[in-house]
């Protein structure tokens, strides 16, 4: 991970490039010589293991098939859902 070390007053001129740099992978380092550095990088992205997923599916009675066609049937639905999310925090 690539750490890029600014000032707060960088950070605060264009505070949305800073959240662009992290979402990106790198390590933001904000200084201030009067304050400890705050420290910005994005969280990894959870992940489900496919064993969790079929106990999940087996708790709660699922009717769903694991069968040849099961992989394909992911690809299928991950590569038509490509656009970022887009949440909306009120």
């Amino acid at each position: 991970m690539a750490t890029v070390r600014i000032t707060e007053a960088e950070a605060a001129r264009d505070f949305l490039a800073v959240l662009a740099r992290a979402r990106a992978g790198e390590e933001v380092v904000i200084e201030n010589e009067a304050h400890p550095p705050v420290v910005l990088h994005s969280l990894p992205r959870p992940r489900r293991l496919l064993s969790e997923s079929l106990r999940i599916a087996e708790d709660s009675r699922s009717t769903a098939t694991l069968d040849g066609g099961f992989g394909r049937d992911v690809e299928e639905f991950i590569n038509s859902h490509r656009e970022p999310l887009d949440f909306t925090w009120d």
